[in-house]
C-alpha cells in the first residue's frame, strides 16, 4: 500500500464513530464517548495551571528493583550492557487536599513518572472543589511510577511495558500500591489512608509504550483496574522476541487491533479506555513504515473500541508529534474528567 493510499485509509477510520460513519468527529470537551479530533491550534487549559487553589502533598519512595518478585531487573530477555537497568525506581505520589485520612481514596497509576504528574496535580487541586457537578475530579491519589530503565526490546521498560501479560498490574498491586501505604512519610501525613478495591477506581494512564501498559494492565487484570488512559499508545510489536508471552501473543500490541484482533473477538470487558492519537505520531523513528504503521495502529485500537461498544473516548489531534505536551496540556484534564465519570457508583 502506498502512502497516499494509506492515509486515506487512515483518514477514512477517523470518520467512523458512534454518531454514524460520514460524521464529521466533534471537538472533544467533557462528556461523551466517540471520535474526537482536537488542533491544529493547542492551548493551556486552564484547570492544568496553578490557581490558588488549596494543595494537597507530595512523597517520595524509592524501590530496589532487587526486592522485587515481578520486576528485579535480571530478566533473560534483557541486554544490560546495551541497555542499563536502573538499580532503584522512584515512585513519586501525590496526596490531594481534598482526600479525607481514613476514607478509601480511588487512585491513578501513571506511567513513567513522574511524566504528566504535574498537570494531574494541578487538576485534582482545581477539579476536585469544582462547584460544576459536570467538570469534577473524585480525590483520587496519583502515584507515578518511574520505568525501570532504557526503552524497546530488550529493555527494562520495554519488559514491563510492552509485555502482554498481567505482570505489570501484578507489579503495581502487589509491591507499589503496599510500599506506598507502608512509607513512614506518607504514614506520619495521612495514617489511616487506604485505598479502595474497587477496581473501578483504580486507573491507570500513561504514553507510548506506558500507553500500551495501561491498556494491558486493565486488559488482563480488570479485576484490579478498569479505566484507562493511553496517549500515543505503542500498539505495535514492541514485545521482546524471546518473551514467553511471544507464544500466545506473537505481535504482542499489534494483536489488539489487527492479525487475532483481540479487543473485538474477545469477550467485552468492564472497561472505560481513552485512546489517543497523533497525527505526526512516532514520524521520528521511519517517515515511511514506522510513522504509518504507528497512527494506523491506534486509529485500528479505536476503531476496534467503538465495533464493540466499549465505553472508549478517542482523540486524534492534527499537526503533533509523540507524547506532544501540547495535546496534554488541551485535553488532560477534559479526558481525566471523562475517565471518572460514573465514580463513585450510585
Amino acid at each position: 500500500m502506498n502512502v497516499k493510499t494509506r492515509l486515506a485509509v487512515l483518514a477514512g477510520l477517523l470518520m467512523v464513530s458512534g454518531r454514524g460513519s460520514g460524521e464529521t468527529p466533534a471537538v472533544a470537551g467533557v462528556a461523551g464517548n466517540g471520535l474526537f479530533e482536537v488542533g491544529p491550534e493547542y492551548r493551556m487549559d486552564p484547570d492544568l495551571k496553578d490557581r490558588g487553589a488549596l494543595k494537597g502533598k507530595q512523597f517520595e519512595i524509592l524501590m530496589k528493583l532487587a526486592d522485587s518478585k515481578v520486576f528485579r531487573g535480571d530478566d533473560g530477555t534483557l541486554e544490560p550492557k546495551k541497555k542499563p537497568v536502573r538499580e532503584v525506581r522512584k515512585v513519586t505520589v501525590y496526596v490531594p487536599a481534598a482526600y479525607v485520612d481514613g476514607t478509601e481514596a480511588p487512585l491513578l497509576i501513571i506511567h513513567d513518572g513522574p511524566g504528566p504528574l504535574g498537570l494531574v496535580r494541578h487538576a485534582l487541586d482545581n477539579l476536585t472543589i469544582s462547584k460544576d457537578a459536570g467538570r469534577r475530579l473524585p480525590a483520587f491519589v496519583a502515584i507515578a511510577v518511574e520505568n525501570g530503565g532504557d526503552d524497546g526490546k530488550n529493555s527494562e521498560r520495554g519488559l514491563e511495558y510492552d509485555t502482554m501479560s498481567d505482570r505489570l498490574a501484578r507489579f503495581v498491586a502487589e509491591e507499589v500500591l503496599p510500599a506506598v501505604l507502608a512509607d513512614g512519610k506518607v504514614r506520619a501525613a495521612y495514617p489511616k489512608l487506604a485505598f479502595t478495591k474497587d477496581p473501578w477506581g483504580r486507573g491507570v494512564m500513561g504514553c507510548s509504550s506506558g500507553g500500551a501498559a495501561a491498556l494491558s494492565m486493565a486488559w488482563f487484570r480488570p479485576d484490579l483496574f478498569r479505566r484507562v488512559v493511553a496517549y500515543s499508545g505503542t500498539f505495535v510489536d514492541q514485545q521482546d522476541d524471546d518473551a514467553p508471552e511471544e507464544k500466545q501473543f506473537p505481535l504482542g500490541a499489534w494483536e489488539y487491533h489487527s492479525g487475532m484482533k483481540l479487543i473485538e473477538k474477545s469477550e467485552k470487558k468492564p472497561l472505560r479506555v481513552f485512546t489517543h492519537v497523533s497525527e505526526n505520531d512516532n514520524r521520528a523513528g521511519d517517515p515511511e513504515e514506522t510513522y504509518h504503521n504507528w497512527v494506523m495502529a491506534g486509529q485500528r485500537t479505536a476503531e476496534a473500541f467503538q465495533k464493540k461498544g466499549y465505553e472508549h473516548r478517542y482523540v486524534f489531534s492534527k499537526k503533533t508529534g509523540h507524547c506532544d505536551r501540547r495535546v496534554f496540556e488541551q485535553t488532560l484534564a477534559d479526558t481525566l474528567v471523562w475517565l471518572w465519570s460514573g465514580w463513585p457508583a450510585k
